[in-house]
């Protein structure tokens, strides 16, 4: 068998955990090869190996059949391995090209031949089926342009083996649709691609073969076309996995949220939220489904205090909080699972055990006399922890940036509901997470609703729109342009509303 990457008896020790326990994997050459676990399985590290981020304590790897040591990322360039992290590395000032060629500029003379390079990068872009601007600014171009960027900075080395950590987390669905386009179209000109996810649908849609890891150990490799997508679920988490919402019927109680002709601005200044008018009520979850970019930021954003109201109340309980505070908000019982994480949800440089208390921080028993207290900061943290399998090589203490992506998300998703608020608006709740842990969460959500509890629901994820909400209100260009009872209707009645038509 042709194989261009081999990892034999891998081991990595981080302080009190083991990241890697004897893992081994082979990518053939020309094939699409996905690495699946749960969040902290030690996916990201095994890869971090093979991309010389981290050397491994012991095992070996050979490329193209031979042994070699990589101890940073230009040996792996050197070797054809390119890697395209789950946060992208980009200078957002600098135009396409000057991030394609960064470390690798060409001169003129004394000045730098960016006019040959940008013909190079468009050159490729056509020919993988691309489509960048070679002269667009990274600051103006969209999550899923930033992602084709980092492709083409390997493809410009000459990478042979690809990596992909985590690539569809931050795209829409049209886009995670091109980029299986152009992962097929890397392995038709003979590429070996790395896939690291824990998305069983996308592995069965572009994969060949699956190395599943668990807690850091080798569990197997499968066939993809002959194994199901259940099969591979129970390999993953260890247990068998339901991948149906349990949800029985209840009759909502009063409305806690009413919000009224609601209008807001967007960051160009323009209204990119319009008349916007819905009720949730006690007891039930509302999903908002929409194309991303139709609303959902600015109503997300109005409701949570992030951004100021043009226009339209915002009634909490039967209380006016169009213009309340933020933390006033928190303390009439809204609670908010931020979309981006890292951005809204977490103080990267802070512990994890401060970020658990972030909106507490001032109450008893986590301070006195201004002064925070340790011990209860420590304890509250150890419980969100073990509650939500909140996975933490440095344990409490550690940084939050510390965390894996996934880790990071359930650090903010069990801290948002142990608040115990009357309205839980969640955005993008399960986005990073795996199957283990989604449905977790999803059963979390539910018991939020089955307590009596308001739960406002924005997801790109149609499917779970469908499986959680009670009824689904539908974003488009900023208006509502329909709310439906999720038993109703359909995945085509949504899509076509999304798009515009009338409901």
């Amino acid at each position: 068998m042709d194989h261009v990457v081999e990892m034999l008896n891998i081991r990595k020790e981080f302080p009190g955990v083991v990241a890697n326990d004897d893992v081994s994997l082979s990518l053939r050459r020309g094939e699409i090869l996905a690495l699946l676990g749960e969040n902290g399985a030690g996916k990201s590290t095994l890869m971090s190996i093979l991309f010389g981020l981290y050397t491994a304590d012991s095992g070996k790897v050979l490329v193209n059949g031979r042994e070699v040591a990589i101890h940073n990322p230009n040996q792996a360039g050197e070797l054809g391995i390119g890697m395209v992290h789950q946060h992208f590395k980009l200078v957002h000032n600098f135009t396409v090209t000057e991030n394609i060629v960064l470390g690798l500029e060409t001169r003129k003379g004394p000045v730098l031949d960016i006019g040959s390079a940008a013909r190079r990068v468009e050159r490729l872009s056509e020919s993988y089926g691309l489509n960048v601007d070679p002269h667009a600014k990274i600051e103006d171009v969209s999550v899923g342009m930033q992602q084709r960027v980092e492709i083409l900075k390997m493809l410009y080395r000459e990478a042979e083996v690809l990596i992909f950590d985590e690539p569809t987390a931050v795209l829409t669905p049209q886009e995670i649709q091109d980029l299986a386009r152009i992962m097929r179209n890397l392995k038709n000109e003979g590429k070996s691609i790395i896939l690291i996810t824990h998305k069983l649908k996308e592995i069965k849609a572009i994969a060949d073969r699956c190395t599943v890891i668990r807690r850091g150990k080798f569990v197997g490799t499968v066939d993809v076309a002959s194994t199901s997508t259940a099969e591979m679920a129970e390999m993953m988490v260890g247990r068998e996995v339901s991948f149906s919402v349990e949800k029985a019927d209840r009759t909502p109680g009063e409305v806690t949220l009413e919000i009224e002709n609601l209008s807001v601005m967007d960051v160009r200044r323009v209204l990119g939220l319009k008349n916007v008018s819905l009720q949730v009520r006690a007891g039930e979850i509302v999903g908002v489904a929409g194309v991303d970019g139709n609303g959902q930021t600015e109503l997300v954003e109005a409701l949570t205090g992030l951004r100021s109201v043009e226009s339209g109340t915002i009634r909490l309980a039967g209380t006016d909080i169009t213009h309340a505070t933020v933390r006033e908000r928190i303390m009439r019982g809204m609670a908010h699972i931020p979309e981006d994480r890292q951005k809204r949800g977490l103080v990267l440089d802070y512990s994890v055990e401060y970020n658990m208390v972030l909106e507490l921080y001032c109450e008893p028993p986590y301070s006195r006399r201004g002064f925070l207290r340790r011990g209860p900061i420590r304890e509250h943290a150890e419980r969100l922890m073990r509650d939500f399998d909140v996975r933490a090589g440095q344990g409490p203490a550690g940084p939050a940036r510390s965390l894996s992506g996934g880790n990071q998300q359930k650090a903010i998703v069990g801290r948002e509901i142990d608040h115990d608020p009357v309205l839980l608006v969640a955005v993008q709740p399960t986005r990073g997470l795996d199957v283990g842990s989604i449905e977790y969460i999803h059963g979390r959500l539910v018991a939020q609703r089955d307590r009596g509890k308001a739960v406002l629901l924005v997801s790109l994820d149609l499917d779970e729109i469908m499986d959680l909400s009670d009824r689904i209100a539908v974003l488009s260009r900023g208006e509502i342009v329909g709310v439906l009872d999720s038993k109703a209707t359909d995945e085509n009645e949504l899509g076509l509303m999304m798009a515009g038509a009338a409901g």
